[in-house]
């Protein structure tokens, strides 16, 4: 059992490390639910363990879905529901998964309800607004349990809007785009998706509409101000889930902090990822970096400089790099992620406060923070329910003694065998 804090073993001498990560938890999740949604029967292979994932496999066999697992490991059959969730009434439990539980709730809105979505206290104060009045405007019955755009919800359906046009704010959250994307083509005539502000982590827009072709979508369009899908069906499908490409920054990230090089295997200039330009970053910075058909490495021997960079499109690695440049020699800007403030923490005033405890120089901003250069030194540091924060501040420790993380089974929710893989690597 992990212990209530972990300690965080140095790291004496560089790396020299091959690291195979989980599969994508957004290629995976997209891919659940297309596969849920369609004609016949879908194979995913790949399939990461966190709890994340674990939440949305139990919500789709909830709605109908048959979901077995293979003997090959991390393999699902999964049999769809041909467009129509099992009627009501249903209990969804999403845990603590943002993700399952903006995809989960668009995916209720097709069938007849009554379906219950609901998670674990911290979810409940995460936001849904922005998704549950573009499903009311979309004729589906949207009933709070206690506050609008909160969960728990209720949602009732199916939609049957002809010619649907929706307005959304696009710098809220890319979840809330996706969730509507999904379940776009079994809307009578499709789906027209406004933006009314600019769009936040565009990448992972991409990566929706990439899933979405693997399943039989083809004609998704995406421009700066509106995003259209067709009418159509998904068809049973086999897909491989690529590498995740934000877990991928922690090792990687590791080989620009203690020096030496570690390779992800999978992880290729092919990834639908947005987050596997993170490697080109840590190049800017100061490592070397080779991306090839068998995945990714980066090393280094020099020092490391200090970067101004807008991470709108690879904002779950904010936390990563704000490690890796408290060891640089000069200042780091990060700018154009004000929106992580509402993730699993506050992704940016929970991060600034607890590097700060190691004596690391941060400073918030409107719309991101500032690294100055200077030596950390030991704390322990709370991981505010967050797996990232957890997994980005246990990288400190491979250079500075004294590292400990409060709560380390937070990382579950994406990672479960994580602290296995940091101690193997030095």
């Amino acid at each position: 059992m992990t212990p209530t804090v972990y300690r965080v073993r140095w790291a004496n001498e560089p790396l020299a490390a091959t690291v195979h990560v989980p599969g994508s938890k957004s290629v995976a999740n997209r891919a659940i639910i297309c596969a849920a949604l369609a004609d016949g029967v879908s194979y995913l292979s790949n399939v990461p363990d966190g709890d994340d994932t674990a939440a949305m496999l139990d919500c789709v066999a909830a709605l109908g879905a048959g979901v077995v697992p293979e003997a090959d490991v991390a393999t699902y059959r999964i049999d769809g529901v041909a467009g129509v969730p099992r009627p009501g009434p249903v209990a969804l439990s999403t845990r603590l998964a943002g993700t399952t539980s903006r995809f989960v709730t668009a995916m209720a809105a097709l069938g007849a309800g009554p379906y219950t979505i609901d998670g674990a206290p911290q979810l409940r104060g995460r936001p849904m607004g922005a998704l549950h009045d573009a499903l009311a405007s979309l004729g589906v019955s949207v009933q709070p349990g206690e506050t609008w755009g909160h969960l728990p919800v209720t949602i009732s359906g199916p939609c049957t809007t002809t010619n649907a046009l929706l307005q959304i704010p696009g710098d809220i959250s890319s979840q809330y785009v996706t969730a509507l994307m999904l379940i776009g083509p079994y809307l009578p005539d499709g789906l027209r998706i406004r933006l009314i502000s600019p769009l936040v982590s565009r990448g992972y827009i991409g990566i929706t509409a990439a899933v979405m072709q693997a399943f039989g979508i083809d004609g998704v369009h995406i421009d700066d101000d509106l995003i259209v899908v067709p009418a159509g069906r998904y068809r049973g499908s086999r897909l491989f889930v690529e590498p995740d490409a934000s877990s991928a920054g922690y090792p990687l990230a590791a080989a620009a902090i203690a020096g030496g090089s570690v390779t992800v295997p999978g992880l290729t200039a092919s990834s639908l990822q947005g987050d596997a330009a993170f490697a080109h970053v840590l190049g800017d910075m100061g490592c070397e970096v080779w991306v090839d058909e068998r995945g990714t490495t980066v090393s280094r021997d020099g020092p490391l400089r200090g970067i101004d960079i807008d991470m709108v499109d690879m904002s779950d690695l904010v936390p990563t790099l704000s490690v890796v440049a408290a060891f640089a020699h000069t200042r780091t800007t990060i700018r154009g992620v004000g929106f992580i403030r509402a993730k699993e923490s506050d992704r940016l005033g929970d991060l600034c406060a607890e590097l700060r405890r190691t004596g690391i120089d941060a400073r918030e901003t409107d719309d991101g923070l500032v690294i100055e250069p200077g030596p950390p030194h030991g704390a322990r540091l709370g991981t505010h329910h967050d797996h990232r924060l957890a997994m980005a501040f246990s990288l400190l420790g491979l250079y500075v003694e004294g590292i400990e993380i409060e709560d380390p089974d937070v990382v579950s929710k994406s990672w479960p065998g994580y602290w296995d893989m940091l101690e193997a690597l030095v």
